[in-house]
């Protein structure tokens, strides 16, 4: 396992940090603070351009290679992640609207509420290779209360797979389509599961890492090598693990706790950027393939 140290790339401008009252979000998770964004949920498109969403502010930012934030959309809402569909949909998970599509800079269409059983708080999203949207609804779930769920929609078909985990967060698909990984926040666990449903009721789950320090992981990202790269919250850290659950790399970051976000880059599956919420700043690592 290798120590390594993330360097600084970007962070959100100040000309972009919310100057007025919290919202209610930020009340809820941050009460007595002020909270200029908190930023979650990175990927990069096809055009090499990372995407932010900003959760109490209703903001999604695009940032270009260069570094240069724009304000993408401002919505009503508490957009948790935000992801661009195969069919060029901007898709999003919102904490208070459901799952939602962003239709211009401040309109949407609400597409899920969560039906009979309406969602809890939603909180994060990924695409499989087949196309299949996975994403996550923690609500204020715990291990007092573990009722976090996990959903799959395709074909515009809504599923609830899994709704007993303690804060269901991040998520992400192995690269041949094979397992489903969710972070289960308040276990400081990351869970897996297959893909191939069965036909009725819940697949079998297992915990496939236990870590420990900071509230536990947040977001999570795979590479093509199979890699499993987890943000570990309120601890100033990533980890990226092989395919087999070995720990290839421990990615400290010189400012900031709140690890919220990974992702790695699909030009360089090698390199890894990491969000921090604390201070908005976003950072990168090359993650070697052998080891020390």
């Amino acid at each position: 396992m290798t120590r390594l140290n993330a360097t600084p790339w970007t962070a959100l401008p100040e000309a972009l940090h919310h100057r007025g009252a919290p919202s209610a979000w930020a009340r809820m998770t941050r009460p007595g603070q002020d909270m200029h964004s908190f930023l979650e949920a990175a990927f990069l498109d096809a055009e090499g351009d990372l995407w932010l969403s900003d959760v109490p502010y209703g903001r999604v930012f695009r940032i270009n290679p260069a570094g240069q934030w724009t304000m993408e959309h401002q919505i009503d809402g508490e957009p948790h992640a935000m992801r661009i569909a195969p069919d060029g949909t901007r898709m999003a998970v919102d904490y208070r609207l459901g799952l939602i599509a962003l239709t211009g800079d401040t309109t949407f269409d609400v597409l899920s509420t969560g039906g009979d059983r309406p969602f809890l708080g939603l909180s994060d999203m990924t695409y499989g290779p087949d196309g299949a949207l996975w994403f996550t609804d923690s609500g204020r779930s715990s291990l007092s209360e573990p009722a976090g769920r996990v959903y799959r929609w395709q074909d515009d078909a809504l599923r609830c797979v899994l709704d007993c985990v303690p804060y269901s967060n991040g998520i992400a698909v192995s690269p041949d389509n094979a397992w489903v990984y969710v972070a289960a926040t308040r276990a400081n666990q990351v869970w897996k599961f297959s893909t191939r449903l069965p036909d009725t009721g819940t697949p079998m789950v297992g915990t496939y890492l236990h870590l420990s320090g900071g509230l536990g992981p947040d977001g999570l990202a795979c590479n093509p090598h199979g890699w499993l790269a987890v943000a570990q919250a309120q601890a100033g850290r990533a980890y990226v693990f092989d395919a087999l659950g070995d720990k290839i790399a421990d990615v400290r970051l010189p400012k900031g706790l709140w690890t919220t976000s990974v992702t790695f880059d699909p030009a360089d599956p090698q390199r890894l950027i990491i969000v921090d919420a604390q201070f908005g700043g976003v950072f990168t690592c090359h993650i070697p393939t052998s080891r020390t």
